[in-house]
């Protein structure tokens, strides 16, 4: 039955790709390897965990898929049309699912979804599709991000996208070095790095975020708080 509902949802994703004329515009690999002269970057920490091999191995491999495609003027970015299907290649690690933490496939690679969210806001890109995490799971310690700064993806349900609304390709560089993940976006011409900030308004059981673009309010982003 699960896997009958996840071929319904792809099915209706991809009838509305071609219904808007999004299949042309999917952002492909870079096979020419386009050399690029500017860049922004972001490092974070891989937290320790007990799927810390499995999570290592999950972003590695999503990093690679993703680093592998360039994004040319009013083409339109897919992270799973990038990444592919998670059953197929992917190890078990950390998920959230419906609020609550498992292990499945892929677990871990919302980080490089994470990743790729953030570096768009840093550089102005028109995001068109984004979702965060119902739940916050961290703490100061264990945070390897702002708040606000996530992107869930969920195969055949919740993708994250974006068109590069530049008038130069750009691709992503994203590499691991130990318990680091490092994300550059790359671009052939000077990009000028927005002024991204995270607001946090605390409620009895959720957090509301508010993300400002050179303090204009661009996206609003809810959170259950963990009771542990």
């Amino acid at each position: 039955m699960k896997q009958m509902k996840l071929q319904l949802k792809l099915f209706i994703r991809y009838s509305r790709d071609i219904l808007k004329g999004n299949i042309s515009r999917f952002a492909k690999k870079d096979l020419q390897k386009t050399n690029f002269d500017f860049k922004i970057e972001i490092r974070q920490e891989i937290k320790p965990s007990e799927t810390f091999e499995n999570k290592v191995f999950n972003l590695g491999l999503a990093g690679y898929k993703v680093s592998d495609v360039v994004i040319f003027p009013n083409q339109l970015f897919s992270f799973w049309n990038s990444v592919g299907n998670p059953e197929i290649g992917f190890k078990k690690g950390r998920t959230i699912q419906n609020g609550v933490i498992k292990e499945d496939n892929a677990g871990g690679i919302c980080q490089v979804s994470g990743l790729v969210y953030y570096l768009s806001l840093l550089a102005g890109m028109d995001v068109v599709e984004r979702y965060n995490h119902s739940v916050d799971i961290y703490n100061e310690e264990t945070r390897f991000a702002p708040l606000g700064a996530d992107a869930t993806v969920v195969y055949g349900y919740k993708d994250l996208r974006f068109i590069n609304n530049h008038s130069s390709p750009i691709k992503f560089q994203i590499t691991i070095d130990e318990n680091y993940i490092i994300g550059r976006l790359l671009s052939k011409s000077e990009l000028v790095e927005r002024n991204i900030r995270f607001e946090e308004i605390h409620n009895d059981n959720s957090i509301e975020v508010l993300t400002y673009d050179n303090n204009k309010p661009i996206c609003t982003s809810f959170y259950k708080k963990l009771i542990l």
